[in-house]
């Protein structure tokens, strides 16, 4: 068992369990968090070798990150270097039909419960270790129907710069990464519709959709140490998609 444990939320299934198991592979010990799918945190721990350990705690809601805080000090064997906030509520719709519950609970998951998981954690968290927030594209691309949550992801990175600058003390690099159209086996259906994934590849640079693993590599170079002097930054891990005129 590894004395080098990470944290990853929301990785039941998707960029989630991808960053798992690049993190697996890469030596670490890790902590899978799922929200509702079990059987999928279970599968992921089953498909990075048993290197870990489940955590299942809805985010969001009152005594969330006690939740998190308490199963994680219970499993933990060594010390916790890397947390990934991953876990995130998908985008509420347009301003014209968004109502204050689905913005309330954008919040909530989005932006609250990664502040106060980093806020509880950094105690246990080592000096020199990492913080990774997952963020998205869309807080460069004007589109409408994801207007709230572009606005979470916004929070996430203005978080990011400001405690690079206070963590840098203790060598505790925090940076994010944006996916942009990433396509799992979570969310596959969603680009079976006709004529979607032709859209996105033709204004994507590099003229493909993004796999979780794309993703999950970034995230692996960001908690190594070859990446110990980048902090406060967001890496666009989209492979270009709306750079620019194509």
């Amino acid at each position: 068992m590894s004395d080098r444990v990470a944290l990853v939320t929301g990785a039941s299934r998707g960029i989630g369990r991808a960053i798992a198991e690049r993190l697996a592979a890469a030596g670490y010990y890790v902590a899978i968090h799922y929200n509702q799918d079990k059987a999928g945190a279970e599968e992921t721990l089953e498909r990075i070798g048993g290197r870990g350990f489940v955590i299942g705690a809805e985010l969001g809601v009152p005594g969330d990150v006690d939740a998190v805080v308490e199963q994680l000090t219970a499993g933990l064997s060594g010390r916790l270097e890397v947390l990934v906030n991953n876990a995130a509520a998908q985008p509420a719709g347009p301003i014209g039909t968004d109502s204050e519950e689905a913005f309330d609970r954008l919040m909530a998951v989005n932006v609250r419960a990664p502040y106060f998981l980093i806020q509880r954690l950094l105690p246990m968290l080592a000096d020199g270790g990492r913080i990774i927030s997952v963020s998205s594209v869309a807080t460069r691309m004007a589109n409408p129907t994801q207007t709230s949550f572009a606005m979470t992801k916004g929070a996430v990175e203005t978080m990011t710069r400001t405690l690079a600058q206070e963590l840098g003390r203790r060598s505790i690099t925090v940076n994010a990464v944006a996916p942009g159209a990433t396509r799992t086996e979570a969310n596959g259906a969603i680009f079976e519709t006709p004529g979607l994934s032709e859209l996105i590849v033709g204004h994507t640079a590099l003229g493909r959709l993004g796999t979780g693993e794309d993703v999950a590599e970034v995230v692996a170079f960001l908690a190594s140490p070859e990446a110990r002097w980048i902090t406060g930054q967001v890496v666009d891990a989209s492979g270009g998609l709306h750079l620019g005129v194509g």
